[in-house]
């Protein structure tokens, strides 16, 4: 082990986030004057990776929480980046950016908001391979922080992965398109993906609290050490309540909701004529007997009360749309 270097500040904050800031803005550049969105997904995984690599050989410290800590982080961020890469190739287009590509600011603020998100969610990583936590001694690798950190660092993996690979073959399988996809994983959840990263953020923030949760560090370490929570929780808060779940849900019912009722502007089904297709009856089925994020067996998700639902699963009523949601909002 050398001697860490300090840059800017003693736990690498400033380093990380101008590092970020220069790699979003130069894709923004590229994506702008090419009118190409293939590029973002796969810049922010890249940022990922080169920051786990930039604060790990700056910092010289190589136990094996580091190492592991920076490796996982890095494994993740390859594999989402390259998925939504793949994706993007083979789809042609990203949809997200269809009403924004075209339109400076709008198409800007994607790449703002992506800098917020890899330099927050990228702070536990940052902080543990920074000089100020070198210097507070670590605990020998195996305590009970990192056993936790890496049960559910691989556990959200396998599903995210798995999950993704099931939706990819259910989709090119040929599959009724008046069914929403129950197998595998989406049978027990219908957004499995996003409840595996968001174990995955857990995992690696509880890979890098170790020196903190043995009292190794004290004052303003301990503090930044502890400010990565913000990973995991920022992380739950976007997929939960921005771009996740809220986005995926709505426009997945009124989908459904249209191949049955194909000449009919959304309103309650009584009002229009007879349903053309099942698809928004097996949709309705679904969503009924399905978690909305934690897998569960569908049995025992369609027997709880639906305060449980709300409260501890987080169905929230923000997700579920309806023609009579649609027609009262209209009145």
């Amino acid at each position: 082990m050398g001697h860490p270097t300090h840059v800017l500040d003693q736990y690498y904050l400033s380093i990380t986030l101008l590092v970020t800031v220069a790699c979003q803005l130069l894709g923004f550049a590229i994506a702008w004057t090419f009118k190409f969105d293939k590029i973002t997904d796969f810049t922010g995984g890249l940022n990922f990776i080169i920051l786990s690599i930039l604060t790990l050989s700056l910092g010289q410290e190589f136990s094996a929480r580091n190492i592991i800590t920076s490796l996982f982080t890095m494994l993740w961020a390859a594999r989402l980046g390259g998925f939504l890469l793949f994706r993007v190739l083979k789809t042609g287009r990203d949809e997200r950016f269809d009403e924004i590509r075209t339109t400076f600011f709008k198409f800007l603020g994607f790449w703002i908001g992506q800098i917020i998100w890899v330099w927050l969610v990228s702070i536990p990583i940052t902080v543990l391979n920074s000089p100020a936590v070198t210097a507070s001694g670590q605990p020998r690798f195996g305590t009970a922080s990192d056993i936790f950190g890496i049960i559910f660092w691989a556990a959200g993996l396998l599903i995210e992965t798995v999950s993704d690979i099931q939706k990819y073959n259910w989709r090119n399988s040929g599959k009724p398109k008046d069914r929403h996809i129950d197998a595998g994983l989406w049978g027990w959840s219908r957004h499995p993906p996003y409840f595996g990263e968001i174990i995955i953020h857990w995992g690696l923030w509880c890979l890098s609290i170790a020196p903190t949760v043995t009292s190794r560090t004290h004052g303003g370490t301990r503090s930044a050490q502890l400010a990565g929570l913000v990973s995991p929780l920022f992380t739950m808060c976007l997929l939960l309540f921005a771009s996740g779940v809220p986005t995926a849900e709505v426009p997945v019912a009124q989908k459904f909701y249209k191949m049955s009722h194909p000449d009919v502007e959304e309103q309650p089904p009584h009002s229009g004529p007879a349903p053309s297709t099942a698809a928004w009856d097996n949709y309705r089925q679904y969503r009924a007997q399905t978690s909305v994020l934690v897998p569960l067996p569908p049995k025992l998700y369609r027997a709880l009360p639906g305060w449980v639902k709300r409260t501890v699963l987080l169905d929230l009523p923000m997700y579920e749309w309806t023609p009579e949601k649609e027609a009262a909002k209209r009145a």
